[in-house]
């Protein structure tokens, strides 16, 4: 079975005490917009597994869902909202912020961004953010469908050269995605996957040295 397929809802928290105690997890964050929830439902082919709301900032929350292999996949609160009181803006930044670099469960990012509108300055900050922890990056050029053949190479590309300098620290990788054509399943999948076995391996090294 596919790993995203059949996940299941497992938990919200608002609180960092709140966190379950997890083997493992991926986390999916992007600006409000970017096409995080649709992606989010079309990976684990559930039409509102993840709200999709016409209003940024509806999932303020984080929120876990259990996959098939007994890891999880994380929902984080998209960032750059619009209309919220500043009180819960600051909340959310501080909860997003200290979940991604304090969350040892934590093996890799999957970060979402307008295949239009990519590497906004607040996806450059999330980058640099999230590069202190040395772990891995996978971006979604989300909403791919948007664009002609031609304009996904030219995007792709135009990407790939400006992620160079965030490579020399970290892990960080690329692919066009759509949720209305499923474009690029198969390849975040493999990139997930990868984070998972390697986190395996090195617990089970982990525990050899014991």
């Amino acid at each position: 079975m596919k790993l995203f397929q059949s996940a299941k809802f497992y938990t919200t928290v608002n609180h960092l005490k709140d966190l379950p105690d997890t083997p493992a997890e991926i986390a999916f964050v992007g600006r409000s917009n970017a096409g995080k929830s649709s992606a989010i439902n079309t990976l684990t082919n559930h039409t509102r597994l993840a709200y999709v709301s016409k209003t940024p900032g509806r999932t303020q929350h984080i929120n876990f869902f259990e996959l098939t292999n007994g890891a999880f996949m994380v929902d984080l609160p998209g960032y750059g909202y619009a209309q919220v009181p500043e009180a819960v803006r600051a909340h959310w930044v501080t909860l997003l912020g200290q979940y991604l670099q304090q969350r040892e469960q934590l093996v890799g990012l999957v970060l979402i961004m307008d295949a239009r509108h990519p590497l906004k300055d607040l996806d450059v900050r999330m980058l640099d953010f999230f590069a202190l922890t040395g772990r891995p990056v996978h971006i979604l050029l989300s909403k791919a469908d948007k664009l002609s053949k031609n304009e996904q190479i030219k995007t792709l590309s135009a990407v790939k050269k400006s992620l160079k300098p965030f490579a020399e620290r970290q892990t960080v990788s690329v692919q066009l995605f759509s949720s209305l054509k499923k474009q690029g399943m198969d390849e975040v999948e493999a990139v997930v996957q990868s984070w998972f076995a390697a986190a395996a391996d090195n617990a089970g090294g982990d525990a050899d040295a014991e």
